[in-house]
């Protein structure tokens, strides 16, 4: 059986440009031709367009084109190491972001992991205390997101409890579409000792990393049901 363009555009609800779109990368097979050019696609081009949807809303279109290419040369393995990957990384996103949420609820932060918070830190210090590098607590600073205390002896940057708060919040949304001037408000709050805005934001946050756990495996039930059509999967 074969399909018109118009016919998988229907069924996904997608335009026919973006089928040529995907041809034109060499995420799909290339389709044969009837007489007069039109293209004709079989029910694996099917397969390969709805998995692509679906992946690109849980994983994006670069590690989606990635799998797909993998997939035509038949190497599965390193397909679905790729998509683990990132699951593995949306994980660490979960961990980071609950562990965030529990640093929020507990007005004295005392230690992160039965490490200790100082009342005053280098840079070096909290850089380690919150698995952000110094380059990007640096960078924030310069947005405007943090504000460090200066040592008055030496001029050096040191750090309290609160810009450890700040930090590990920072690192959370900066992974979300969240803008510029919303972060510096809610990053504010916490300053001022109000943090009901924060854990509310944090609370969007861990809801979107949910959403897009549930489309990656969406889109993970999609690859392995390609990989099923195109017998990949056989011993």
């Amino acid at each position: 059986m074969y399909y018109k363009p118009i016919d998988i555009a229907k069924k996904l609800h997608i335009s026919t440009s973006a089928l040529r779109h995907y041809e034109s990368w060499g995420i799909i097979p290339a389709p044969k031709r009837a007489k007069n050019g039109y293209r004709l696609y079989e029910e694996k081009h099917l397969a390969y367009f709805r998995c692509i949807r679906v992946m690109n809303s849980g994983f994006g279109m670069n590690l989606t084109s990635n799998v797909m290419k993998h997939v035509q040369q038949g190497e599965v393995d390193e397909a679905f190491w790729l998509v683990n990957e990132a699951q593995a990384a949306l994980n660490h996103e979960k961990t980071l972001a609950d562990k965030t949420m529990t640093l929020l609820q507990h007005p004295m932060l005392n230690q992160i992991d039965e490490r200790r918070v100082k009342d005053e830190m280098t840079i070096g210090e909290v850089s380690k205390l919150t698995d952000v590098a110094a380059s990007a607590i640096r960078h924030w600073e310069r947005e405007g997101l943090i504000r460090p205390n200066r040592n008055k002896d030496n001029g050096y940057r040191t750090f309290n409890s609160t810009h450890v708060r700040q930090i590990l919040l920072i690192r959370t949304l900066r992974s979300t579409v969240f803008y510029l001037e919303n972060m510096k408000e809610v990053i504010g709050a916490i300053e001022h000792q109000s943090v009901g805005k924060a854990k509310q934001v944090m609370q969007d946050s861990l809801s979107s990393i949910h959403w897009l756990n549930r489309e990656q495996f969406h889109g993970v039930h999609e690859l392995y049901n390609l990989c099923t059509i195109l017998n990949l999967l056989e011993e």
